[in-house]
């Protein structure tokens, strides 16, 4: 959005002197200042290039599950520093600095809710909280959410969005990804759906596990889709990757993803999809 043609490294003179900071985003893919209330309405997507901006957990839920059937599971579960880790802060001084600034208790949040009407289980991942890491109350909060699901006989959901398993926790960490496979595996074997949905970013041992096991997985236009991140590839081989490495648009030519999908259709196609499972 411009009043008139102007060069795209010249774009933030285009903001007259008197307005006011936080009305206008720009966009980092095609430089358009757009107006923050215009985001908003538009799902945080671009409207010029459909770029997804990164939004919260909660905000998937507002935009996928019906207005007032949302109930959240399994709050009680915090996480605890049973290998007294420390890097450059202690663990514990780490949870708490995520706590404080997302208001959030993990870097996962579990509910039952309503698509249209029809219930599901969800567990929708909160990258603001230490990247979305895997902890163990992670893996523990997902399996909890999958078997709400087996015992409602409802489909499950998991939103991804996890720069891969948290360091802090080490091996225990890395049991959540065989913890969450099997539990997935359950859900197959009792014939109950499981869709899910990748989000900017999913890597690591989250994309290792369950991100990729859904009988539908569904990902976000311009997504980073991976287990290693493009720079740590790039040192390993030493060679430049292609363009759009690692990006939906590509993955879904490899056969790891079934369905690239809009943000302002997502609720409707994840209906479409629960009533064909129906």
């Amino acid at each position: 959005m411009a009043w008139f043609v102007r060069s795209k490294q010249n774009i933030e003179d285009a903001k007259p002197a008197y307005m006011p900071d936080g009305l206008w985003t720009k966009c980092p893919t095609c430089g358009e200042m757009i107006y923050k209330k215009q985001l908003e309405e538009n799902y945080y997507v671009c409207y010029k290039c459909n770029y997804h901006f990164r939004i919260s957990g909660f905000d998937y839920i507002n935009y996928i599950i019906d207005e007032n059937t949302f109930k959240e599971t399994h709050t009680q579960i915090k996480s605890t520093d049973p290998l007294h880790f420390e890097d450059t802060k202690k663990y514990p001084d780490r949870l708490e600095e995520a706590y404080k600034k997302t208001s959030l208790n993990e870097a996962v949040t579990t509910g039952i809710g309503k698509v249209n009407g029809k219930e599901i289980s969800v567990a929708v991942m909160n990258f603001n909280f230490i990247g979305g890491s895997m902890g163990s109350v992670v893996g523990e909060k997902i399996f909890r959410a999958a078997k709400d699901a087996l015992q409602k006989k409802i489909p499950f959901l998991i939103i991804s969005a996890s720069g891969g398993a948290r360091m802090q926790e080490a091996a225990l960490s890395l049991m959540q990804m065989p913890k969450t496979a099997a539990i997935i595996a359950e859900l197959g074997n009792n014939q109950i759906p499981y869709i899910s949905l990748l989000t900017d970013p999913t890597t690591g041992g989250v994309t290792a596990s369950f991100a990729m096991l859904g009988d539908i997985n569904i990902a976000e236009p311009g997504a980073l889709i991976g287990f290693a991140g493009p720079r740590v590839i790039e040192q390993t081989i030493r060679k430049k990757l292609p363009q759009n490495f690692q990006r939906t648009e590509t993955v879904i030519e490899t056969g790891f993803i079934d369905l690239i999908v809009s943000r302002q259709n997502l609720k409707e196609q994840l209906f479409k999809i629960i009533n064909w499972f129906s």
